[in-house]
């Protein structure tokens, strides 16, 4: 950091997060603000924000959300998600807090299969009708909803998309992450039902008529358009399989879900202005704002600068420089969007790796990733999910703040930063 747009940039980036987090502007204003003033000041250049795959913006993220809300978006128009409403609460006896449980453990599970993104954005239509139904305040359901995605998203190498990059550079493959990372991810499922359930206990209200009425409810009527359905569950099916068998047919999970979104709007017979009419394009606007901000700190060293200073204080101890890397990747990864934190702070871990040799070298890979993708549930923008959450919530009139999401987010992501902590250690250095 021995430039002034360095220092340019990074009195930029806080400037814009002020305005993200006090609201004071719209969030979408103040990325995109900072994107515009990022360039002004040549902290980054039209090169490095649109075409750069280190420091641009990531349109394989941009286009996997456009497809994926397309394909929701005509997914909505059958009845599919009011029929899961109404099947969800009748199965959880119009309880809140089993129908919570039951959505975080739906959601959590479906984020080890499926990236978290496209996760939420299939669960998210299906809780704002549940709460319609039971007179219910959806932020709660939501933020729950939000912070297990991220949580099933470390079991796997395609839950979350810093694994993937994660896997790339270490040599690590899906059955690593399954053997390594899905025992904590089921660990990690329980304690945040707990956490849930007395952080959200004032929200829990049973309304007993509301109930009675959907509990007498046939959801087989919700669905109105069984072609459509068809058409779109087959099309689903396929999308699914294609994020599923990545390592086997190397398509990008944008690539299949642009295919998915063009195959559904080609057979069935809805209009294309209604389906990009379901596209959440600020959320897509904001996404590419932070990229290029957090892309302006890559190019002007700032974040290479802040993790170098996290490889040197590790002293190359094994257990030192497990926990420093986990804890500082968990609390960067508030701040920054992790994608990128991972695109740039995987090289320096290799080198850790190679410094620290085996039989704990690998552990760092873990520790990397349990502090990304866990600590993207600190703050509304730590990760892509909780940005994607938030859109919707806005869309469907009952918004998130900042806070409002930090409040709930920050504890749960503190409580199993604390528990990886402590089992990493036990398995990898205790037990060893």
């Amino acid at each position: 950091m021995n430039n002034w747009q360095a220092w340019a940039a990074l009195a930029v980036f806080a400037a814009a997060y002020v305005l993200i987090i006090t609201e004071w502007v719209h969030r979408v204003a103040a990325a995109l603000g900072g994107a515009a003033l990022m360039l002004a000041v040549r902290a980054t250049d039209d090169q490095a924000a649109f075409f750069s795959t280190d420091s641009g913006i990531d349109w394989n993220v941009i286009f996997l959300l456009m497809g994926m809300m397309m394909i929701v978006g005509v997914l909505k128009r059958t009845g599919l998600f009011e029929y899961l409403a109404i099947w969800s609460v009748k199965r959880a006896r119009a309880k809140p807090f089993r129908v919570m449980a039951m959505l975080v453990v739906i959601t959590a599970t479906a984020s080890a299969l499926l990236d978290n993104v496209t996760t939420v954005l299939l669960v998210a239509p299906v809780t704002l009708l549940v709460c319609k139904r039971l007179g219910l305040k959806p932020a709660p359901f939501l933020i729950a909803e939000v912070l297990a995605s991220n949580i099933g998203g470390i079991a796997t190498l395609v839950g979350d998309p810093p694994n993937i990059i994660i896997a790339s550079r270490g040599g690590l493959n899906f059955n690593d992450f399954l053997v390594h990372l899905a025992p904590l991810a089921v660990l990690l499922t329980g304690v945040l039902l707990v956490m849930c359930r007395i952080m959200f206990r004032r929200f829990f209200v049973h309304d007993e008529d509301r109930a009675a009425e959907v509990m007498a409810l046939n959801e087989r009527e919700a669905v109105h358009d069984h072609r459509l359905l068809a058409q779109g569950l087959a099309v689903l099916t396929l999308v699914i399989a294609g994020f599923v068998l990545h390592p086997v047919v190397h398509y990008a999970p944008s690539v299949v879900a642009l295919l998915g979104a063009g195959l559904l709007v080609a057979i069935s017979k809805v209009e294309v202005k209604d389906v990009l009419a379901e596209v959440e394009w600020p959320t897509l606007a904001f996404f590419a704002g932070l990229f290029v901000m957090v892309g302006a700190l890559i190019e002007t060293g700032v974040i290479e600068t802040v993790s170098q200073a996290l490889a040197d204080a590790t002293g190359g101890n094994p257990l030192g420089a497990v926990m420093l890397l986990l804890v500082a990747s968990g609390i960067l990864s508030a701040v920054v969007d992790n994608i990128p934190y991972v695109a740039t702070m995987a090289p320096i871990t290799a080198d850790l790796v190679h410094t620290v040799g085996e039989p704990y070298g690998h552990v760092l890979w873990w520790a990397l990733a349990l502090g990304a993708d866990l600590g993207g549930n600190a703050t509304a923008i730590g990760a892509s999910a909780n940005v994607v959450v938030l859109g919707i919530a806005e869309r469907n009139r009952t918004p998130i703040s900042f806070w409002t999401f930090t409040r709930y987010g920050a504890p749960v992501a503190a409580v199993t930063i604390a528990v990886s902590a402590l089992y990493l250690w036990i398995r990898y250095f205790a037990l060893r």
